[in-house]
């Protein structure tokens, strides 16, 4: 198999991990307005079925729960055919093995299972919010494998193998801080916005109802303001990480570093607008939206920066001690 034969079979799989993330991005923004609409029992307590049937009778929040369960249907297809795709592959580079597109696929495939067990449960249960949340979650966690085999299938630039062994190493730990930090932030973002009375419990921007410390004794006020307090943390945080890619990193990591960034700015704006005005279910969604965008590109500048001390230190594994000692 040549180099160019083999190269379209990765882009082929990298598409396909592509179009996959990204109706697993609108999935998880659509099933957001499910429960901002106050939707999420439209199809009663029924699962499979809506309210008993294969096809119900429709008002407007059993259509949204509907399309909802018919989206997540669609896309275990798509899973479903990107793990085939690469399982058939296995056997070729970047494929199967340390760093190929199979292992991160075959999670997200145990994943989707997963996920549709949550949902029934949820559905089941009457949206309990322990289980929602985890519903949610999962959620970030499927859709970070696909971008992750995304990325591993997209060869790393040029600029990459420029990269000093040790430098691109901490760089990809930083990126990988950064991602559990805002796998956190988002975390308790998840728990704020399902646990009764705590999205409102905190008036007022950037204090809580005026406070530095707010009361103890009023319900969801002490999560909503950890959840802000976090937020505030993870925004210094990246502008940190920010200037330590644009010295260090290739310019992608840098690029999803930035990137990740401004999208958080955007984030505290939206999070002022949507409490200054008592949040309306729209920018709750705008809120969820973005939310879920900073998780994509954590996912990918992780993914990037990995993919570079990989494409730094293969070829350097292949060179004698003493030279390997001295390159380092």
């Amino acid at each position: 198999m040549n180099t160019t034969t083999r190269s379209a079979q990765l882009r082929r799989a990298g598409a396909l991990a592509t179009f996959a993330a990204v109706y697993t991005y609108a999935l998880i923004v659509f099933g957001g307005i499910v429960r901002i609409s106050g939707s999420g029992m439209g199809c009663g307590d029924d699962w499979p079925k809506c309210n008993g049937r294969w096809i119900p009778e429709f008002t407007l929040e059993t259509f949204i729960e509907y399309m909802h369960r018919l989206l997540a249907a669609g896309i275990g297809t798509v899973v479903l055919a990107v793990f085939v795709y690469a399982w058939l592959q296995r056997a070729r580079p970047g494929f199967g093995g340390r760093g190929g597109v199979l292992r991160p696929l075959a999670l997200a495939a145990i994943l989707l299972i997963a996920q549709a067990l949550l949902g029934a449960v949820t559905v089941w249960l009457e949206l309990p919010a322990e289980v929602t949340v985890a519903h949610f979650m999962t959620a970030q966690i499927f859709i970070a494998t696909l971008l992750l085999a995304a990325v591993r299938a997209s060869a790393p630039p040029a600029a990459a193998a420029a990269t000093h062994v040790n430098s691109g190493r901490r760089q990809a730990r930083l990126a990988r801080v950064s991602a559990a930090f805002g796998f956190i932030v988002i975390t308790f973002g998840a728990i704020t916005a399902n646990v009764p009375g705590a999205p409102q419990a905190c008036l007022g921007f950037p204090l809580c109802n005026g406070q530095l410390l707010p009361a103890a004794n009023v319900a969801g006020m002490q999560l909503h303001w950890l959840h802000r307090l976090l937020a505030f943390l993870f925004f210094l945080h990246l502008a940190g990480a920010v200037v330590s890619a644009r010295k260090h990193a290739s310019r992608g990591v840098a690029r999803a570093a930035a990137t990740t960034f401004a999208l958080v700015a955007v984030q505290l704006a939206v999070a002022a607008a949507m409490i200054l005005t008592l949040l309306p279910r729209a920018l709750q969604g705008l809120h969820l939206a973005v939310g879920v965008a900073i998780w994509c590109v954590l996912v990918i500048w992780t993914a990037r920066a990995q993919r570079d001390v990989r494409a730094v230190a293969e070829p350097l594994d292949t060179l004698p001690a003493r030279v390997l000692a001295s390159a380092r």
